[in-house]
């Protein structure tokens, strides 16, 4: 804590699409946890600036901008996710109201990945504990790039995406980049190791998210100290994406914010009808096994990094051995 001023004692960083959002979820209904309002903050990840994406972006970004200077100016009694809050007076609004909650947090998906995120959280908040949820990153990228299709960020095939992201050379963010960089874990947990004790850092994995989210849930409660038998509802599935079935008309429509204005335009007894229609769910499309095979490779010597640095047996990210 910083003198008498509110701010977050924990931070669950990444991966991104490893399961942060229904992690979020989950701790946010225990009555001993404070979670930021504004999933997706951003702060101390200094590259996660307006002016450092690609020009594609820029309109996306600036709609979300305006929406999010709106947003905390009220009472923030809902709940909003993503946003890039550039000020330590802006982000301390997303904690004013705290009350006698013991465990404060927010959740930064791409905290894991930033090159600065690690030292800059040290720098303001060293005690902090930090929680790290772990996807297979050949899973993780094609779950980035189904997300993309549904929010109309990019309309062509995943092996395009792929094709693009090996072939681009700037930095600035974009669809390409860093898609595949935020799979190479080995790297991005060692700067937290820098910077933090190993015993104010908890490393989980999507598998166990999956197959059994109450132990999860009641290790993460015991780690930040607070009541483990706390049982939160599991029950609904957190930032699943559904693909637009006509991607070349919804792709435009969403590109230039128009979308959230006619699916609210749409009468409510069509709603459901239209949406069958219109839209198809995460499970219709797979990986291609030439694509899967492609990023195994790709990220096979970081794993086998990974699987030394944290002791664990990464084999079945690999295609082989049994479910790590």
């Amino acid at each position: 804590m910083a003198g008498s001023l509110r701010c977050p004692n924990f931070f669950i960083i990444g991966a991104p699409k490893a399961g942060t959002t229904a992690l979020y979820a989950y701790l946010d209904q225990h009555p001993q946890v404070y979670m930021s309002p504004l999933k997706e903050p951003s702060y101390f990840a200094s590259e996660l600036r307006a002016e450092n994406f690609t020009e594609e972006l820029r309109p996306r970004i600036a709609r979300e901008m305006r929406a999010l200077e709106q947003y905390l100016r009220g009472d923030m009694r809902e709940k909003r996710f993503g946003g890039l809050v550039s000020t330590w007076e802006d982000y301390l609004k997303l904690y004013r109201n705290v009350t006698d909650q013991r465990a404060i947090g927010e959740a930064t998906a791409s905290y894991l990945w930033s090159p600065s995120a690690a030292r800059n959280i040290a720098a303001r908040i060293p005690a902090a504990r930090i929680i790290i949820n772990l996807r297979n990153p050949v899973d993780r990228a094609y779950s980035q790039y189904l997300q993309m299709l549904s929010v109309g960020v990019i309309q062509g095939s995943f092996r395009e995406l792929l094709d693009a992201s090996l072939k681009y050379k700037d930095q600035r963010l974009g669809t390409a980049w860093p898609l595949l960089e935020y799979g190479c874990y080995f790297g991005q947990i060692e700067r937290y190791y820098l910077q933090f004790q190993r015993s104010q850092i908890h490393i989980s994995y999507y598998e166990d998210l999956q197959r059994s989210p109450q132990r999860l849930m009641a290790d993460l409660f015991r780690f930040l100290g607070i009541d483990p038998g706390f049982v939160p509802d599991m029950s609904r599935r957190h930032h699943e994406p559904v693909i637009p079935r006509l991607n070349s008309l919804a792709y435009p429509l969403k590109r230039s914010g128009l979308w959230p204005y006619l699916r609210r335009l749409a009468p409510a007894p069509l709603g459901p009808r239209l949406r069958s229609l219109l839209v198809r769910s995460r499970g219709s499309l797979q990986m291609e096994p030439a694509d899967r095979a492609f990023l195994t490779d790709y990220y096979r010597d970081d794993i086998a990094r990974l699987a030394s640095l944290l002791n664990r047996d990464l084999s079945s990210w690999l295609g082989s051995g049994a479910p790590a």
